[in-house]
């Protein structure tokens, strides 16, 4: 290993390598403070919370305890997980069939539908919750799964569709063609040939809307009300205040909240990456 590193200061395009690393590492490290500080504040006695030093010792689990034995953790976790994974599932549907229609079909009105589509993701968030939550209650959806997943899927369709429109535009269109030749129906076509293709780019957007649904604090705030269908993110509030009662329960929660995404990134990397890597080389 030393003499492999020896030989890399010699040659300089092996000191840039190691040059770029060694700033990525540094990057990394910054980026990485407010997490690690997050995990340390979580395991802080009460005495620790308001130490100025980064890590401290002894360490404690008892915020832990107490923020799972004050609250069903295990009736808002299954409530996030349900609204998050039937809006991935619904995001990705949608929008990849009507990236589609418009990039690939050419259906009529095409440009017209996605200009407005775009419209929408000028919108400010925060701005839509008051109408929503109107709506919603209007309609019998409040403190029901419905109440959240469809403003979601309204939300996240728009930005997914730019992603998949640009895929679909990079692609082969030679493929389609040769598909309808072949006989393939419409369907067939984009279910053979469109998907397989534009594959980097449904990993990215179902990665990036697991994380967006998950940590969305406002929408579920009004619409879950309900203590049996409260959503993680919504939690953290009962711990804040005005005088900070009990910063280390916040943080463990807040750390709580965290893990399902940190084991995502984990279990998802390597696909993101065969992904990205296939895309690269389509043509």
């Amino acid at each position: 290993m030393i003499h492999s590193f020896i030989n890399a200061l010699a040659d300089p395009a092996g000191r840039r390598r190691i040059i770029i690393h060694l700033v990525l590492l540094v990057v990394l490290m910054i980026w990485m403070i407010p997490e690690v500080y997050m995990f340390t504040m979580a395991v802080r006695s009460p005495a620790q919370v308001f130490d100025p030093q980064l890590f401290v010792w002894p360490i404690t689990f008892d915020n832990f305890i107490t923020v799972i034995s004050d609250n069903p953790l295990y009736v808002f976790f299954i409530n996030s997980l349900i609204v998050t994974l039937a809006t991935v599932v619904a995001v990705l549907a949608l929008s990849s069939l009507f990236a589609f229609a418009i990039t690939i079909l050419r259906l009529p009105g095409s440009l017209l539908l996605y200009a407005i589509l775009l419209t929408t993701l000028m919108v400010p968030i925060a701005s839509l919750v008051l109408p929503l939550a109107i709506l919603l209650k209007t309609f019998g959806w409040v403190n029901k799964y419905a109440g959240l997943i469809l403003p979601y899927i309204a939300l996240g369709v728009p930005f997914a569709v730019v992603i998949l429109k640009g895929f679909l535009e990079d692609s082969p269109q030679e493929l389609f063609d040769a598909g309808r030749i072949d006989g393939c129906t419409t369907f067939q076509v984009y279910w053979h040939i469109a998907l397989p293709l534009i594959r980097p780019a449904l990993v990215f957007v179902a990665i990036w809307q697991f994380i967006t649904t998950w940590n969305e604090f406002f929408l579920a705030l009004v619409i879950m009300t309900e203590t049996e269908m409260k959503t993680l993110t919504i939690i953290p509030m009962q711990y804040s205040g005005f005088y900070m009662a009990n910063p280390g329960a916040l943080f463990a929660i807040l750390v709580i909240i965290a893990i399902p995404l940190i084991l995502l990134y984990v279990a998802v990397q390597r696909a993101f990456v065969r992904g990205l890597t296939a895309g690269a080389v389509k043509g």
